[in-house]
């Protein structure tokens, strides 16, 4: 409210009641919003005395809240720590697998490989003393 509006409150108040009641009517107005004041200040006592009322209910739902939060978390952490070990375990075991079957691959290549070698060499040897002949004949 604006000083205008107070001023015409006080100027009707005034017209209505006369100069000599308004003290009067301004005591019992005091009086009751002390009342008023006192009788807030007691249910407001009273219910913090009666354990706290919704303060406590709230404060108990929000521990509440967060003790499902800690135990989700917690279970998230559990539960990636066992996914990360059990990939790691199968990490181990594909490059373990790997490691054997390329060795078994290099030696069944070197095997192949002598194998072929063995069987050519021969071969190769009787070509080269062929080529010699004919190049001994030749000149």
């Amino acid at each position: 409210m604006g000083g205008g509006e107070i001023v015409l409150i006080i100027f009707v108040a005034l017209l209505f009641f006369g100069s000599k009641a308004i003290p009067d009517i301004a005591k019992t107005l005091g009086k009751a919003m002390r009342e008023f004041q006192k009788a807030t200040n007691e249910i407001k006592r009273e219910i913090n005395e009666s354990g706290g009322g919704i303060g406590d209910d709230i404060r108990d739902f929000k521990s509440t809240i967060q003790n499902a939060r800690a135990d989700i978390q917690d279970g998230i952490t559990k539960h990636t720590g066992d996914i990360k070990t059990d990939l790691q375990e199968i990490k181990d075991d594909v490059k373990s697998s790997t490691d054997t079957f390329m060795k078994d691959v290099k030696t069944g290549t070197d095997n192949i490989t002598s194998t072929v070698t063995d069987e050519v060499k021969p071969e190769s040897e009787t070509i080269t003393k062929d080529i010699k002949k004919e190049n001994d004949f030749s000149i």
